[in-house]
């Protein structure tokens, strides 16, 4: 094992082991690729649980951009930094010219996959936002004794999706560490990130601080609200939307560019305090930018404003309900729809299905 890895050492999985539950890597059990190289899905048994469950396993790919110091770095900081909305880190293999990282596995993969999706409806985007931005200002301002830490590479592509929607922060191999106890930790590094997400002044000046991570989310935030991704590329051609998603909240024109169907969902206050905040975050202005934490205050409240707007529309909804023959039951916004997919006609003071 590497000296860089030593005290892991109980977080160490026979390669044998991840063999077995990849069948030898099999392409059948690829789930994503990085700048890293493959993720493959399997079974294994591991210290955070009682027998097998399915994880993903990491495989180090030497001919991509990141090697085995940014792996020995993920290890490293996810051993340290554990909250609900950063992937956990379940074990490693090292040996045999193998590098390999085992986390839990996120049954819907990532956001990236699902920013079209129109199923994926409003209120279920903002919590989405929600849960990843509770992961980085935990990561920006941790309550323990460890040192702050900038992702460095926050992107849809990096935040995980679990079976019930929950969101994980996740890809920790270009992060920086400073200083938790400074109002501003300033670092200066090489070119990271992703172009589309990187934080101009970081483009510019080549120094990080919390708020470069800060810009990147508002990003994300606006790839959230829009169905796609913040840029496009084809024939040698790269575009990124951002300038134009910013004028148009400046022009006070949000819903040429928010997602088909979504606008119909919105409650007009919780779009407002969404897209205000995500606007915010692309400030020019580090200084101009908000915390993280403040981003959660207006996440909770967008998203508490879209729930007492559901709420309202279903207790709208619910007499007339009451009065189908037979009378129909809804508990739910997504059952609410379900029914009134299906149309109704009104017969004198009757309401019947059509």
């Amino acid at each position: 094992m590497a000296s860089s890895l030593k005290g892991f050492e109980h977080l160490e999985i026979q390669l044998e082991e991840i063999k077995l539950a990849t069948n030898n890597f099999n392409e059948e059990n690829i789930i994503g690729h990085g700048g890293f190289g493959k993720v493959y899905k399997g079974e294994l048994s591991h210290s955070h649980s009682e027998g097998k469950s399915l994880v993903a396993l990491k495989r180090l790919d030497r001919k991509h951009g990141q090697g085995a110091a940014e792996i020995h770095k993920e290890i490293r900081m996810l051993s340290c930094y554990r909250h609900e909305n950063i992937v956990s880190l379940l074990g490693f293999s090292s040996g045999q010219d193998e590098m390999i990282l085992v986390y839990e596995y996120a049954s819907r993969g990532s956001l990236d996959g699902h920013l079209k999706d129109v199923t994926l409806n409003w209120t279920q985007r903002i919590k989405i936002c929600l849960d990843a931005a509770k992961g980085l200002s935990y990561l920006h301002d941790p309550k323990e004794t460890y040192q702050r830490l900038i992702h460095c590479d926050i992107k849809s592509a990096n935040i995980l999706i679990d079976k019930n929607f929950n969101a994980k922060v996740a890809d920790f191999g270009l992060s920086k560490i400073g200083p938790a106890k400074q109002h501003n930790s300033i670092l200066v590094t090489d070119i990271l990130g992703t172009h589309g997400y990187c934080d101009p002044v970081f483009m510019e000046t080549y120094t990080l601080t919390k708020e470069s991570d800060v810009y990147s989310f508002g990003v994300v935030l606006f790839e959230i609200l829009c169905g796609r991704l913040c840029f496009t590329h084809g024939n040698h051609h790269f575009k990124v939307h951002v300038p134009s998603w910013k004028k148009a909240y400046e022009d006070n024109i949000l819903k040429d560019i928010i997602l088909k169907d979504l606008m119909q969902q919105m409650d007009p206050t919780s779009l407002k305090t969404f897209a205000g905040i995500a606007y915010q975050c692309l400030n020019k202005l580090r200084e101009e930018r908000p915390s993280m934490s403040l981003v959660v205050e207006k996440l909770e409240s967008a998203l508490n404003f879209q729930e007492l707007y559901e709420f309202k529309s279903l207790k709208v909804y619910q007499k007339m309900l009451n009065a189908a023959d037979p009378p129909l039951k809804c508990n739910s916004m997504k059952e609410l729809k379900a029914i009134l997919s299906t149309g109704f006609l009104i017969k004198g003071d009757k309401t019947v299905i059509s």
